[in-house]
């Protein structure tokens, strides 16, 4: 639990001119309260900003043993994926927060009293900007990142679009290009749960002696509502659910999450003032990059940045499907992104959860740099796919694995390789190799990349794991310039005697050795049904390797590949590779 007690390590920066803000207010002067981690190189590249959520501060992590724990203390120090060694890390108290930065509680030099409800109306782009001017202060012109979750994910976009020469990296976690009516809504009742409190006074209720705590202390109940899941609630709450803390509280703790959310409520009011809830719950709501998609498209056009998106299962304020629309927007706009759904109960809150921040803390580390990995392994596959793929060609490969393919491709020369995977680990190692990698689902079809985004699309013992086969040929010849699958040959003569013979279903050897009750595969093509469909697809073959695995063989072209090969390889294109390779040049 945060506390409202003095933060050890803080730092305050004045910026005594005064700040125009996006809808029309004026600040005379700017106070900020920061703090920093690790030491700026002298080539002053190594900086990273962490920007924090609604009712976050500066205070990240411990600064020595005798420190408090920070909120993102997982994430950030030493060794971790925000690895303090090797960056400099900035955090500050948002404008219109209570931690020391310039908000509702500060004097207002007109009055020589708190701005209370005076104070102007505060947007994400107006904590931007005040932290463009921080940074300038320390003497920076380029941040190696900035990361944030939540409000602090708003802060992130705003920074790409906003700020574009100013970020190479960027790191986006459980946050939207705006909010749901929905997310809207529980701010909307928690401020007026505060504004309607007798002891609120308008907003001035600094000089009085009392304080909006019920209000506040509602909103901050309801708010956590939002913040929790379902699965997370149950699991907490159900099986003791008449069993309530014993708190002193006067909220209803007829039941156990009545006593939590009491609790939350009541701590929370110790360290958090009710005016500057309501001023950055209104500017998270008033966040907004577009009400449509083409409007969406062009707030993120000018963005140059390298982007990572991060979202939760189990996160209903947040939904990863906002998340897929932000990858799709700069997928569509050719950006370098890499994106993962952690797979989780924990709900929104997920971001600041141990457990949760374990599972994406690879993700970040992979972004900003971590240390590299062994060099990629080696396969026979692999081999065989590289040797139809010309140097220095485009490459997206679905169903990457932990990226080995790609890595070789990359240190061949090829300009630009993506992979596309479903698990959290896998896409953390592909990403190790500095290689971006987007967790989708192959069954639904593909990211929006444009067409002929890549030279070639890899399907190495994919197609058979897909529902719609046509359509995911279809859309890998539609991004890519040709496509090169590989497959397991099911009509085999190994495969056909295990079936004719031993009355068995057919198991592939090797790396494709299933089950019938554990295969991945849905379906179970012969290289003949393979050929069958790109015919009747209007697919052409421009090359087939065949393969007899056991034997350590290519089958040659007098044999019947259909009974004699276990594996297959083709090239393929779409209405001719010529006349695509002649578009792109056009």
């Amino acid at each position: 639990m945060r506390s409202g007690k003095p933060l050890r390590h803080v730092q305050t920066a004045v910026f005594p001119s005064p700040m125009k803000l996006r809808h029309g207010g004026t600040l005379p002067s700017i106070e900020v309260a920061y703090e920093t981690y690790g030491t700026l190189n002298e080539a002053r590249d190594n900086a990273v900003l962490i920007c924090h959520a609604i009712t976050g501060d500066s205070h990240l992590a411990r600064h020595d043993e005798h420190d408090d724990p920070g909120w993102w203390e997982r994430l950030v120090g030493p060794g971790k994926a925000v690895d303090t060694d090797r960056l400099f890390v900035i955090c500050s108290n948002g404008l219109g927060g209570c931690r020391g930065t310039t908000g509702p509680g500060t004097i207002n030099p007109a009055t020589g009293t708190p701005y209370g409800s005076d104070f102007p109306l505060v947007t994400v782009e107006d904590m931007v900007d005040v932290q463009k001017r921080l940074v300038g202060l320390l003497g920076i012109t380029r941040l190696r990142a900035v990361v944030g979750g939540s409000l602090g994910g708003h802060q992130v976009l705003c920074w790409a679009t906003r700020y574009p020469d100013d970020v190479q990296t960027a790191v986006v976690i459980a946050a939207s290009a705006r909010l749901t009516a929905q997310a809207i809504a529980f701010d909307v009742v928690g401020r007026n749960a505060i504004q309607t409190d007798p002891h609120f006074h308008g907003g001035q209720y600094y000089s009085t002696g009392d304080f909006p705590q019920t209000g506040l202390a509602l909103a901050r109940m309801l708010g956590h509502i939002t913040y929790l899941s379902s699965e997370a609630m149950t699991r907490k709450f159900d099986l003791d659910r008449h069993a309530p803390r014993d708190i002193v509280t006067d909220f209803e703790k007829r039941f156990s999450v009545g006593s939590y959310l009491a609790y939350q409520g009541k701590q929370f009011v110790g360290r958090f003032d009710a005016n500057s809830y309501v001023a950055v719950t209104l500017a998270m709501d008033n966040f907004d990059l577009g009400d449509t998609r083409e409007a969406r498209l062009e707030s993120f056009r000018n963005a140059k940045c390298d982007w990572l998106v991060v979202s939760f299962s189990s996160d209903w304020l947040f939904p990863p499907k906002q998340s897929r629309e932000l990858v799709a927007l700069m997928t569509t706009l050719g950006q370098s992104v890499s994106y993962c759904e952690i797979e989780t109960d924990g709900g929104h809150d997920s971001f600041l959860l141990s457990k949760d921040i374990e599972q994406f803390a690879p993700l970040v580390a992979a972004k900003l740099g971590a240390p590299k990995p062994e060099p990629p392994r080696e396969s026979p596959e692999d081999d065989r796919i590289l040797e139809l793929i010309p140097p220095e060609s485009s490459v997206l490969d679905l169903g990457c694995g932990q990226g080995d393919l790609l890595a070789r491709l990359k240190a061949r020369g090829a300009p630009l390789v993506c992979g596309v995977e479903v698990s959290t680990p896998l896409i953390a190692a592909t990403m190790q190799h500095g290689i971006e990698a987007i967790d989708y689902d192959l069954n639904v079809g593909l990211p929006e990349f444009d067409r002929n985004r890549f030279d070639y699309v890899v399907l190495s013992s994919t197609l058979q794991e897909v529902p719609n086969v046509e359509h995911l040929l279809e859309e890998a010849l539609r991004v890519g310039r040709r496509a090169i699958v590989g497959f397991t040959n099911f009509a085999h003569r190994t495969l056909r005697d295990m079936f004719h013979l031993e009355g068995r279903a057919p198991k592939a050897p090797g790396s494709y050795s299933y089950e019938w009750y554990n295969t991945p595969n849905r379906r179970f093509p012969s290289i003949q049904d393979m050929l069958d469909l790109c015919e009747k697809m209007g697919v052409t073959v421009e090359k087939a390797r065949y393969y007899d695995d056991t034997q350590g063989r290519v089958v040659g072209d007098k044999e019947d590949p259909n009974l004699a090969a276990e594996t297959a390889l083709l090239v393929l294109s779409k209405n001719g590779g010529a006349a695509a390779d002649r578009e792109s040049a056009s």
